[in-house]
């Protein structure tokens, strides 16, 4: 069984009991019954999400949510400007082992509210001070999609696929009106990012549009795109940009160790792809556990081959911290390195 053919395949599939205490640290592990707000009692007639809906948005500029959230310490330097438009494309959060379904309901509530209180809250926000930010609900893909061959996984991210497409297309049709668009995504929604990319943007006319694809969490081989470039540095537009984060020195034997592709590797502290040593120094701080405590320089930075290496997070106990894969922070670990990027992107776009 072929578990790793595909162009964008998780870099280790990781067990849910490792994903959770992940989670805890990367994101909040929130005790509120989200679930139970009005805001989650919708139900789909036919099963299938309705963009003209707000309720099949997890983030949308015409509703309050939590991509409008700011971090506390951020607050008081907080200017929103709101001249380009970031899609988000969020990544898995179907992983109970006990779920026998392989694609997502559209009207879960508990599935839902866990979607936009850990990945629209602390992944999606980072685009808020200079972007409107639109991120569509869509049937995911189970997390066991990535284990199976490509044949039998193939129809549920297809499933998925047909959602994000069909958000996209009612939201350049509705909302778009000629603005500068950056894709950004992570996981599984770097899997659906990069199809949109080649449909929508690659060799188009909506690829003059594009500030940049922020596309994180999956190995993007340097073969995947044919004009579509890797960005050269902080200020580049028109590219893509992507990594993914383990402690520094781990190779992981079952599925990294096994590529026999290249990778497109950028650094977020450096937005390059030199793979010299970066400290911590350049870390402008991270959202870890707590969404209003930044963590200053909260990791150092090396690109080895396929993947991102980073020091042990800098919080505390952080002695007793084993885990070596850092998938579920590649964007909270860089979490102002993205905010001052986005901005310092689209001010270069606009001067073009």
């Amino acid at each position: 069984m072929k578990k790793y053919k595909s162009y964008f395949l998780l870099p280790i599939i990781i067990p849910c009991f490792l994903l959770f205490f992940l989670l805890c640290l990367f994101a909040a592990c929130s005790q509120k019954n989200y679930a139970g707000l009005p805001a989650y009692q919708f139900k789909s007639p036919d099963k299938k999400p309705d963009y003209g809906n707000l309720d099949y948005w997890a983030a949308h500029p015409w509703k309050k949510d939590p991509s409008d959230s700011v971090p506390k310490p951020l607050k008081l330097y907080y200017q929103p400007d709101s001249t380009v438009d970031v899609f988000f494309i969020h990544p898995t959060t179907l992983t109970s082992n006990s779920d026998p379904r392989w694609n997502a309901d559209i009207d879960d509530a508990a599935l839902n509210a866990r979607t936009d209180y850990t990945t629209i809250l602390y992944q999606a926000s980072v685009f808020n001070e200079k972007c409107r930010v639109f991120a569509p609900r869509y049937r995911q893909a189970h997390i066991r999609s990535f284990y199976v061959a490509d044949s039998i996984s193939a129809p549920y991210f297809d499933i998925a696929y047909e959602d994000i497409k069909a958000a996209f297309i009612y939201y350049l049709t509705n909302y778009n009106h000629g603005r500068p668009i950056i894709i950004a995504s992570h996981s599984q929604g770097t899997k659906h990012a990069g199809r949109l990319l080649k449909e929508f943007f690659e060799g188009r006319p909506l690829q003059k549009k594009l500030v940049c694809a922020y596309i994180i969490g999956l190995p993007i081989p340097t073969t995947y795109f044919t004009i579509l470039q890797p960005c050269k540095d902080s200020l580049s537009t028109g590219c893509f940009v992507g990594w993914r984060t383990f402690k520094s020195g781990y190779i992981e034997p079952n599925f990294i160790a096994k590529e026999t592709f290249k990778s497109v590797v950028i650094n977020p502290l450096s937005w390059t792809s030199d793979t010299g040593y970066f400290s911590s120094s350049y870390n402008k701080g991270g959202i870890l556990k707590k969404f209003n405590k930044l963590i200053p320089k909260t990791v150092s930075t090396q690109i080895h081959e396929n993947v991102l290496w980073t020091s042990k997070p800098n919080v505390f106990g952080k002695i007793l911290f084993t885990k070596k894969n850092y998938h579920i922070g590649d964007i909270n670990l860089f979490y102002m390195n993205i905010r001052e990027n986005v901005a310092a992107r689209i001010n270069a776009y606009w001067k073009q």
